[in-house]
Parts: structure tokens; C-alpha cells; sequence
């Protein structure tokens, strides 16, 4: 039985090199960094599910489908003489020591994963230049999912002390929202709905917050139960020989 070859790191760049090269792949020469988002979010759900399944098999493909990613987009961007892969791994070396002093440099000494995302967050907000709340809320990425940017901007927001944390008031305020929202629509009035249930959604968003349960995750899981529930009927309806 032959032995596969086993490629390195070096020369997994090549290859992407010698892809997008004048006799590479037509299909890899033609990407740019805008075409190539679909295949970024894509690629990178897909290790999610994997991370969510514990897949380690699949996990280790998918792992290998973003990093193509990244070597990609750094290819494009070598090739347009603004930076290359040796910059992109020297910039997040750079980052992750000046952003650990408590580990590589003599910082004060943490003992905890709250004291070093507290420590994390003052060391960015000054690379960053935020000097107020709202800019640091504006550098939350808009191309997230509405769930997950929702509640990064609001964690900013109870991290600054603007925000208070009250779980039963917020929700006695989504049953007041929704009775609000009952008596608009027995109204017949139709105008004022999508802004009322964007409140809801926000305030719901804000409870799971306060109770620091990830909203995202949360409504992935519950959208699984839903389909499951229908797969339970219809297998029962149409039973599999």
C-alpha cells in the first residue's frame, strides 16, 4: 500500500500560490476577496456544526476548509502588493502578546477568565481608540447575525455600567411588550407591528443577556427541536420499511 504524501504548512501555500498563477485553476484565479465571502461564512458554519457535534473527524476538514480561506484572501492581497500571509501571522502573534502581558510580559498577574476579558477589553479599547461607549458599540461587525451582534453591543453596554442588570423587570417588560403588540393587532393596526416585535426580539435577546445564555446558540437549538418534532410526525405517518 502507497504512503500518501504528508504536505506542510509551506507548502499548502505554495499550492495556493500555484493556483491562482496564470496556469493554476481557472475558477481559483477569478475569486476575489468580495467573492469569496460566501465560501468564508459557508466554510465556517460548517465547523460549528461540526465543533457543536463533536465531530472530531469532520471538525479537522473543516478546520482545514477556513484556514484554506484565510491563505486565499492572503494570497489575493499579496498579490494586489498590500500584505501576505507572514504579516497576517505576525499581526495576530503581535496581538495575542501585547494583549496577554499578565503571560508574556511582567503585567499584573490574573487569576481568573473574568479578570482577563476585563483586562483583554481595556487593552483593545485603547489599540482601538474607543473613548466612548457608542464607538466601541459602531466597531461591532454589522455583517453579523442580528442575534449575535445584538447581544455583543448590549455585553458593551452592562460591561460599561449603562446597562443594568434586572432580570424580572426585563421580564415583566416583554409581557407588557406583548400585550402591546396583542392589543395593536386586535386594533387592526398593522404600522407600528414590525417595530414592536423588533422590540420584543431585543428585549428577548437582552434577557438571555442578563441570564448569560448565548441567544444565537439558544435559537439554533430550539429551531432543532421544531424540526425534529416534525420528523417524529411524518416518520409516524410514513413509517420506513
Amino acid at each position: 500500500m502507497a504512503v500518501s504524501k504528508v504536505y506542510s504548512y509551506e507548502e499548502l501555500v505554495d499550492i495556493i500560490q500555484v493556483l491562482r498563477s496564470e496556469n493554476g485553476c481557472p475558477w481559483d484565479r477569478e475569486q476575489t476577496h468580495k467573492s469569496l465571502i460566501p465560501c468564508l461564512l459557508e466554510e465556517s458554519y460548517e465547523l460549528v456544526e461540526a465543533l457543536e457535534n463533536d465531530d472530531e473527524h469532520l471538525m479537522e476538514e473543516e478546520l482545514g476548509d477556513v484556514l484554506l480561506q484565510v491563505l486565499m484572501h492572503a494570497q489575493i492581497a499579496n498579490e494586489e502588493g498590500k500584505f501576505g500571509m507572514s504579516e497576517v501571522v505576525n499581526g495576530i502573534a503581535t496581538k495575542l502578546v501585547h494583549r496577554h502581558p499578565h503571560v508574556f510580559n511582567e503585567g499584573e498577574q490574573l487569576e481568573n477568565a473574568k479578570q482577563v476579558s476585563e483586562a483583554w477589553d481595556q487593552i483593545k479599547a485603547k489599540e482601538k481608540k474607543e473613548a466612548t461607549l457608542v464607538e466601541s458599540m459602531d466597531r461591532v461587525a454589522k455583517t453579523l447575525p442580528a442575534l449575535m451582534r445584538a447581544q455583543k453591543v448590549q455585553k458593551k453596554a452592562l460591561k460599561a455600567g449603562e446597562l443594568k442588570k434586572n432580570e424580572i423587570e426585563q421580564i415583566n417588560q416583554l409581557i407588557s411588550s406583548l400585550e402591546g403588540l396583542k392589543m395593536l393587532y386586535s386594533q387592526g393596526s398593522e404600522v407600528d407591528l414590525e417595530e414592536e416585535i423588533g422590540k420584543i426580539l431585543f428585549g428577548v435577546v437582552k434577557l438571555s443577556t442578563f441570564f448569560d445564555i448565548n441567544a444565537e446558540f439558544t435559537l439554533t437549538k430550539s429551531m432543532e427541536k421544531f424540526i425534529n418534532r416534525f420528523r417524529y410526525i411524518e416518520n409516524s405517518r410514513f413509517p420506513q420499511d
